[in-house]
């Protein structure tokens, strides 16, 4: 099967976490023989901001890492129909220009023969609507939505059956708890600031509960305004700057703990929704400690897979006590290891993408979209 996947920028994980899920996809699809495209944009913002922030070496992680992909940048004159020519599925991801999605959605309505599937790996469709409602998916087969929540959003407006739910997994060819333990010591956290949606959760679960915890902090990340920074001072906090995804297994396997603080949407508008850090995280082996999230569609069993703090003194507790007792901490990230090795790997996604594929195939496919 060839896919072509249209994605907002594969080499470049600069905020843009899709990135991570997408590149460990895609690689499954290589390694179980299918041809494998994926187009981005030329003047991609992430790629942009990487480059101003690391320059041209802060590629070379993800070329070290994934030497089986490559992708291909395009200007404003893509040619839409060379560029799907002979494709059996085609994919768009929901940070793309509306213009690309609504002229890939008239080729299919045009009578091409591949299947189309928007994806959205976001909570654009609660928090910024408005944005959402300039893509024309009129032609699109299905959507790909991260999370039941969302995928009831889109449900809302018509698609009933033709959106699926295909959550985010760990790349475990590369996200693996190391070959050989060495000494860890610490906490990491490992996210974007953002614009503040989180500033006082940060606080409340990492920032206090690694100080009361007597535990030295280690925090990558962009999008840290001054404020941001002044915050982590004051808590003692050691800022470390932009992480090339590729790099996080050898930085988590450095610690002996990592904290979950999900961004407000996820918690209050789009429940059940974890960020692709916990799949990771979980995958390289490491404890987990997470504030609370209702785990609505049952992915993982908190308490066993990671640890759950509702307040801060729990958090705090809780990372006392992984850093005191190696049994507990290797019990609680042997369980969320097998989790992710049972059912949340890429490897299972890839077969759910083609199931999903199968099943439109098997259906008739509806002449507009809602």
């Amino acid at each position: 099967m060839k896919v072509v996947y249209f994605t907002h920028s594969l080499a470049s994980c600069w905020n843009h976490g899709n990135a991570h899920f997408l590149r460990g996809v895609l690689r499954e699809l290589v390694h179980a023989g299918h041809a494998v495209t994926a187009l981005e944009p030329r003047d991609a913002w992430s790629l942009r901001n990487l480059l101003d922030d690391a320059g041209p070496q802060g590629l070379s992680a993800w070329r070290q890492a994934y030497p089986e992909l490559e992708a291909t940048s395009y200007g404003p004159g893509l040619d839409l129909a060379a560029a799907v020519d002979g494709a059996d599925l085609v994919i768009v991801h929901e940070w793309n220009d509306p213009s690309l999605v609504a002229g890939l959605g008239g080729l299919r309505r045009s009578g091409a023969r591949f299947t189309l599937l928007f994806h959205d790996t976001h909570h654009r469709a609660v928090s910024a609507p408005a944005e959402m409602e300039r893509f024309d998916l009129d032609g699109y087969d299905g959507v790909l939505a991260f999370g039941e929540t969302l995928a009831e959003v889109y449900r809302r407006t018509g698609w009933g059956r033709r959106v699926f739910v295909w959550h985010e997994a760990a790349d475990t060819r590369l996200f693996t708890p190391p070959a050989i333990e060495e000494p860890r010591r610490g906490l990491v956290w490992i996210g974007n600031w953002g614009d503040g949606e989180r500033s006082a959760e940060l606080e409340r679960f990492l920032l206090a509960p690694a100080r009361d915890a007597g535990l030295p902090l280690d925090i990558y990340g962009v999008r840290y305004p001054e404020e941001a920074l002044s915050m982590l001072a004051r808590y003692g906090a050691h800022w470390r700057g932009w992480l090339a995804n590729a790099l996080a297994p050898s930085v988590f396997a450095r610690h002996t703990a990592t904290v979950h603080v999900p961004r407000r949407f996820y918690v209050e508008a789009l429940p059940g929704i974890p960020t692709i850090r916990v799949f990771e995280a979980l995958a390289c082996g490491i404890p987990l400690v997470s504030s609370p999230w209702n785990d609505s569609e049952h992915l993982f069993a908190p308490g066993e897979d990671f640890l759950v703090a509702d307040t801060t003194d729990a958090m705090t507790a809780h990372l006392r006590a992984l850093d005191a007792d190696p049994a507990l901490a290797a019990a609680i990230s042997g369980h969320g290891l097998a989790t992710i090795l049972s059912r949340h790997t890429c490897r299972h996604r890839m077969d759910e993408l083609l199931a999903i594929v199968d099943s439109i195939a098997r259906s008739p496919a509806p002449e507009t979209a809602p």
